[in-house]
């Protein structure tokens, strides 16, 4: 068996990780990242995320990539409309260049962070399968290649399904009772031009109580699109979606007497549906201090979609790394100052991700999503950040 020793091991490459390698190696301090995925390239990394002042930029500032950010920022795509099942326009709200929360796509971030970091920072092909204390702070990681690596710091990046999580928590996710159908299509002016021109400019939100089409306009004249469901995971198991054809006309028979426009983002999908099943922590999950390990992003504070896991994931991982950095041979001075702090900020987080999901598809779905945009003056931002 090969065993080598790093002193902070980071599982996960997705933008939390690697924002905390990167602020880590912005104050001097090394780093290894061990990514399941066999390279950076290997799966497609998500659609659009608005990227946030208070947190998502924050974390890119302290990793110096502010430039790099505004670089990828696609403009124009903060404009929201608001339909009902029709295609009737109920509201909407044109971009108006402020940018507070520029749209980026997720893997065009991921990559501005890949390319700040120093080679063999990340590890690719490192599937964990076994994690154990050995005392004193340190852990011992177990790939599924038979190598194995200890650390002085393990820091838990790897999402909904940590492998890391059961060292420091019993909490596992709890399915909410809403997936997300992801479907894509492409050259959408020439091709689907009815489609595109109902869903405008940036993001398109067709809500009903139980259910939901939203769309967003990505660059390259694409449209993304989450076909959103309140169903149980008994209905969704009855679904074969490596049927594509079934698995299209099931989700879409869901919203039979809707527009064509809108079921077209459906039916007219020109990749695979892949269903995401919506999974959350306990509301505020946290944990006691436990030596040499911690958590960040949705592996720390799992919970449903509402624009902010991948701003706090960001936020966690440069809080993470200025904590290290503040504390200087001191792992677990570093540690308790972080965790105070994720803590206390994630857990009114929970709260907003539950009420926005509501709006979305509660019983006074769409009207009770337009009144946040009517009545708070933020309210552009929180709705344009629905993922």
């Amino acid at each position: 068996m090969n065993t080598s020793h790093h002193p902070i091991a980071i599982v996960g490459a997705g933008l939390g990780g690697l924002t905390l390698a990167r602020v880590l190696h912005v104050h001097g301090i090394p780093a290894t990242v061990y990514e399941a995925d066999p390279s950076a390239k290997s799966r497609t990394q998500g659609g659009q995320l608005d990227i946030h002042e208070d947190d998502g930029q924050r974390a890119l500032a302290d990793a110096g990539l502010t430039d790099e950010f505004r670089a990828i920022i696609h403009e124009g795509a903060e404009a929201s409309r608001v339909l009902d099942q029709h295609g009737k326009l109920l509201f909407e709200a044109p971009d108006d260049g402020m940018a507070r929360r520029p749209e980026v796509l997720r893997g065009d971030l991921r990559r501005i962070l890949l390319e700040s970091l120093p080679d063999q920072t990340v590890q690719w092909g490192r599937k964990v399968t076994g994690v154990r204390p050995l005392g004193d702070g340190q852990h011992e990681l177990t790939f599924a290649d038979g190598a194995t690596v200890t650390s002085r710091l393990l820091v838990g990046a790897d999402g909904a399904w940590s492998k890391i999580r059961p060292l420091l928590s019993d909490a596992k996710p709890e399915y909410i009772g809403t997936t997300f159908i992801d479907t894509y299509l492409y050259d959408v002016d020439e091709r689907h031009p009815a489609t595109a021109e109902m869903v405008g400019v940036g993001a398109m939100y067709a809500l009903a109580p139980g259910k939901g089409i939203i769309a967003h306009r990505e660059a390259g004249n694409i449209l993304h699109t989450y076909v959103e469901l309140n169903r149980s995971a008994e209905w969704f198991a009855g679904i074969d979606f490596a049927d594509t054809a079934a698995a299209t006309a099931r989700v879409a028979a869901e919203f039979d007497g809707w527009a064509p426009e809108l079921t077209a983002l459906i039916t007219n999908g020109e990749t695979a549906p892949v269903a995401r099943m919506i999974h959350t922590l306990p509301d505020g999950h946290r944990w006691e201090r436990v030596p040499g390990v911690t958590l960040l992003g949705d592996a720390a504070h799992l919970m449903p979609p509402s624009g902010d896991g991948a701003n706090l994931a960001m936020f966690d991982g440069a809080e993470l790394a200025k904590a290290i950095a503040a504390h200087p041979g001191d792992i677990e001075a570093a540690l308790t100052v972080y965790e105070k702090a994720l803590f206390a900020r994630s857990e009114p987080f929970y709260a907003d991700a539950h009420e926005m999901l509501d709006l979305c598809l509660g019983d006074r779905a769409p009207f009770g999503f337009i009144d946040l945009f009517n009545g708070d003056p933020q309210g552009q931002d929180g709705v344009q950040g629905h993922r």
